[in-house]
């Protein structure tokens, strides 16, 4: 901090002496306070997995998988064509998605330390401790020459230490995937300190920094765009100077701005990507009529998107229950006459009117409701869809506005309790704490896929996507645990999660095609065959048959070897053949169940043909033979039987019926 910083930091420290130990008011014992105590608040997040979509940006992406041999594909696809790798599937959501930075971050991290999850999370920490020292040095900047100059550093550490404590940000920084939030607001961040820098200082070196940082901003997520706006409004109302250098102290952020979409544009196109996708997972603002999804009612979705944005203020207040999903059904439909629907858009108009009031009184009030409403409003479905109602993620640069408005009201606390410290801690210290424990305790949910679904769709019990996720990991952790007692109790469980999915998206083809595979783990195979069957319903083209053929065989296996029913046993082991002719277990199984049914020229015909797939396997050999001998072939068979045992001394065992 320079000299001139430092002068005007005393401006402030009369007022901070008084509420904190004299220790601790010094400016930087304050920063390396809010660095040490946001890492270590994340610190156990360090030997977290993999989790939610860090798949699709990092360990199933074939760009960052490659390293930096990657960056031409990040730098010149969709976000997510690494993941889909094929052109339409990566635009699922109006308007794709360009993010490249943080994806060539996850490329050279993977270059460098391969798939290790570790380092990953230990940057995402470091990361994010370094925002919260940019957030608390940015807000004492703003504030140190504005009427809160007596105020600024005390407002400044409290913003800086509630935005490093609240919950809500659990998601970003627990996830590895939350990079893009982390960088995007660290950097628009940077970026505004280099315009403020420029403001004081007046050099053009620091417009230079300004426009890179934005730009990296806008390349980690566009919704640091924001910034754009913010930025000059912070200037105007905390700031003692004209519109012309205003503009011109800001115009860096515009060029940056330009030269990003410029760039967007040209590899995903103008526009919004189209009509919304009538698949409800991408799309939240649909509703079933009949057997097709269609758009909600205009009220339909002005109610929803009011109450959505009524959850965020709720979950700044008070932070409980936390999950990471929000799909639908979990927001239901709202309708305007609804009094969560009504207190919302009272809440909203209201901060709307604080915000126009206080930036033309230029006061911390204003510009605290303008920053929450600016940086919300790209996430908030009016001028978009965005693919889901909301999610905790969203509300992470948003946050900051609560968080300044906390802060100042802690100070004039303070202020209203002058000698009786004690007191006036009680409430800032409890928020803290609270806010603190729980952050804690909710990263350890992170731990996992199967720690966070599990646990997660408890809270989202109405969401089919987290119900489908629950069930996943049940069925991929528990399908093969043929010794564990549980094993079923845990299938059937995933089976009433992939029920109520279904029963919320009849369409959602994932939920169909992993309760056919539940009932398939169970034996039903019967009820697998007709979920794998609801599929193909939904998506001809989806490529289940494989899915199909196997159920049809196990079935004919069960019938035959358990049951004892032919008939059942070799209809079933038909169909299969219908989706594979060349599997050598279906021709097999016929082979056998033909012999045992007494159909000997039958059996004789499917033993062929699996000895034609497997003509050097003993068992196949000694299959045939059988079938030679039972249909008099007698020479032919021992033929068979010596070759087989040439190759298996030891197959002889086997088939006790030859001579």
């Amino acid at each position: 901090m320079t000299n001139k910083a430092k002068n005007k930091t005393s401006n402030s420290d009369a007022f901070i002496g008084t509420i904190l130990p004299s220790f601790f008011a010094e400016y930087k014992t304050q920063l390396a306070f809010l660095f040490i105590f946001s890492f270590a608040l994340y610190a156990n997040t360090l030997l977290n997995d993999y989790t939610q979509d860090d798949a699709i940006v990092i360990t199933d992406n074939m760009y960052t998988q490659a390293g930096i041999k990657g960056w031409g594909g990040i730098f010149t696809k969709d976000t997510f064509y690494g993941f889909f790798k094929e052109e339409g599937k990566a635009n699922l959501v109006q308007g794709g998605r360009y993010r490249p930075f943080t994806l060539a971050m996850f490329a050279l991290e993977n270059q460098l330390f391969g798939n290790w999850p570790f380092i990953g999370h230990f940057i995402n920490v470091l990361l994010f401790a370094l925002s919260v020292l940019l957030l608390c040095h940015l807000t004492f900047t703003l504030l140190r020459d504005s009427q809160y100059r007596r105020w600024a550093q005390a407002i400044a550490f409290f913003t800086a230490l509630i935005f490093a404590a609240h919950p809500i940000h659990t998601e970003v920084v627990a996830n590895i995937k939350g990079r893009d939030e982390i960088m995007s607001l660290a950097a628009s961040l940077l970026a505004m300190v280099f315009v403020l820098k420029n403001v004081d200082e007046r050099q053009a070196k620091y417009l230079l920094f300004a426009g890179l940082s934005f730009f990296v901003a806008l390349l980690s997520k566009e919704n640091a765009i924001a910034f754009l706006a913010i930025t000059p409004l912070a200037i105007y109302i905390f700031k003692n100077i004209s519109f012309s250098k205003i503009i011109q102290s800001t115009s860096p952020l515009l060029f940056a701005t330009l030269l990003f979409l410029t760039i967007r544009f040209s590899i995903l196109g103008f526009g919004l990507g189209g009509d919304p996708p009538l698949e409800l997972m991408n799309n939240p603002f649909l509703k079933i009529e009949g057997n097709a999804y269609v758009p909600l009612e205009s009220n339909e979705r002005i109610a929803t998107i009011a109450y959505s944005l009524g959850k965020y203020i709720q979950l700044l207040i008070f932070p409980h229950p936390l999950t990471h999903d929000y799909y639908p059904r979990q927001i239901a439909i709202q309708h305007l006459g609804a009094w969560q629907v009504i207190l919302s858009i009272i809440m909203y108009l209201f901060l709307i009117g604080l915000s126009i009031y206080g930036t033309i009184k230029k006061n911390i009030w204003g510009f605290a409701a303008a920053f929450y409403l600016g940086s919300l409003f790209l996430v908030s479905n009016i001028p978009f869809s965005i693919g889901t109602n909301l999610s905790e993620r969203f509300v992470y640069m948003p946050s900051i506005g609560y968080c300044i408005i906390i802060a100042y009201l802690f100070c004039l606390l303070f202020d209203k309790l002058k000698g009786k410290k004690v007191v006036a801690w009680m409430l800032p210290s409890l928020l803290i704490i609270l806010f603190t424990v729980k952050t804690f305790t909710r990263n350890f949910v992170w731990k996992d896929n199967y720690t966070l679904f599990t646990t997660d769709v408890k809270v989202s019990g109405n969401s089919a996507k987290m119900l489908n996720s629950a069930a996943g990991v049940l069925l991929e952790t528990h399908f093969g645990d043929k010794e564990h007692a549980d094993r079923d109790s845990k299938i059937r469980q995933a089976l009433d999660y992939l029920t109520k999915a279904i029963k919320i998206h009849p369409n959602y083809k994932l939920a169909h095609l992993q309760k056919g595979n539940a009932h398939y783990y169970l034996k039903e195979f019967e009820e697998a065959i007709q979920s794998y069957n609801n599929v193909l319903r939904i998506d001809p083209d989806y490529p289940i048959q494989e899915n199909i053929a196997i159920a049809n065989r196990e079935a004919g296996k069960y019938f035959g070897e358990e049951k004892g029913d032919l008939f059942k046993s070799i209809n079933y082991l038909q169909k299969a053949l219908s989706y594979n002719t060349n599997d050598y277990e279906t021709l097999r199984l016929l082979g056998v169940a033909y012999g045992v049914k007494q159909d000997h020229p039958k059996a004789l015909e499917y033993l062929q043909k699996a000895l034609a797939l497997k003509p050097k396997d003993p068992d196949a050999l000694l299959n045939l033979a059988t079938a030679m001998f039972m249909n008099g072939r007698h020479e032919e068979a021992e033929k068979l039987r010596q070759e087989a045992l040439k190759i298996d001394p030891n197959v002889q065992k086997k088939r006790q019926n030859i001579k």
